[in-house]
């Protein structure tokens, strides 16, 4: 279609949307081009929408998958719009799908430790590797704005890094002890702009990061699939776990409204009840 490249550039480089995400986009609104067979976004009714979702649904695609697709031509078509490049929104009446909520996938305590031990400190891969998974897991960042880090960016006084998130909005994070550790341990070999940097001091990729991240979680021997995201799941639940208030685990994971945080309270009240199951005397099976 005309204008999907200026769509994905605008994506990128002005929303700053990761790698990852302006690639499925991409994938999206291919798949959509292949269907409606046109190029021209003026040519393209709200019919021919209704057709293509219809089209997923008989083809089996998952509402997760379908309401994925709905969000990638709704946003295409949204930009269009306000750049004046057609004359109707044929996606403006279109609605998501309703999906189920799953519970955020993340690791208990012993499995954390387990992982953030896996990295051999004694090789300058190792002090890199454990770096990348403690900031992951001590700050709750996404991995696309772990990658963007640059040195100028922390502030090792108050133990805080500024993060420039979704929506191009500024936000802090905070990390403690061991990771300020395993930083002034990893920057005595460091080079570069970037905090995370490759052998020739440029800045490492979102792939090679979720690379490191699954090949130590092999090494680790978890039986849960473990991925960067894991590991701000992981962060925000262990958080409201401690005590943590919600509205402050929503700001420091940079959300723009709380019911997206507000999954992690099942887990946590999960954690509860089981407590309560446990220790209250009045609770106990007979």
């Amino acid at each position: 279609m005309k204008y999907v490249n200026d769509f994905l550039k605008y994506l990128q480089y002005e929303k700053h949307f990761s790698n990852y995400t302006v690639s499925n986009y991409q994938i999206d609104l291919e798949e959509f081009k292949t269907f409606i067979n046109t190029e021209d976004p003026n040519d393209i009714k709200l019919e021919s929408i209704r057709k293509y979702l219809k089209f997923l649904v008989d083809n089996k695609y998952s509402n997760r998958s379908i309401s994925r697709k709905v969000s990638s031509l709704k946003s295409y078509f949204k930009y269009l719009d306000s750049e004046k490049l057609i004359k109707d929104n044929p996606a403006a009446l279109i609605s998501n799908p309703k999906i189920e909520k799953s519970l955020p996938n993340y690791l208990n305590y012993e499995d954390t430790d387990k992982l953030l031990n896996i990295p051999n400190l004694t090789t300058k891969d190792g002090k890199r590797d454990a770096l990348i998974l403690e900031m992951l897991y001590s700050s709750g960042v996404r991995v696309s704005e772990l990658t963007n880090i640059k040195l100028k960016d922390i502030d090792f006084q108050d133990k805080k890094i500024i993060i420039l998130g979704k929506g191009n909005k500024q936000r802090y994070v905070y990390f403690g002890t061991k990771c300020e550790e395993l930083l002034n341990l990893y920057l005595k070999d460091h080079e570069g702009e970037y905090l995370l940097t490759n052998k020739h001091h440029e800045k490492l990729n979102e792939r090679t990061v979720r690379k490191i991240v699954d090949d130590c979680a092999h090494k680790a021997h978890l039986t849960v699939h473990v991925t960067p995201h894991t590991l701000r799941h992981t962060y925000a639940t262990h958080m409201l776990n401690e005590g943590a208030d919600l509205k402050s685990v929503s700001d420091l994971l940079g959300h723009e409204n709380l019911s997206t945080t507000q999954i992690y309270t099942h887990v946590s009240n999960e954690r509860l009840r089981n407590v309560y199951l446990n220790a209250h005397p009045r609770a106990h099976k007979r």
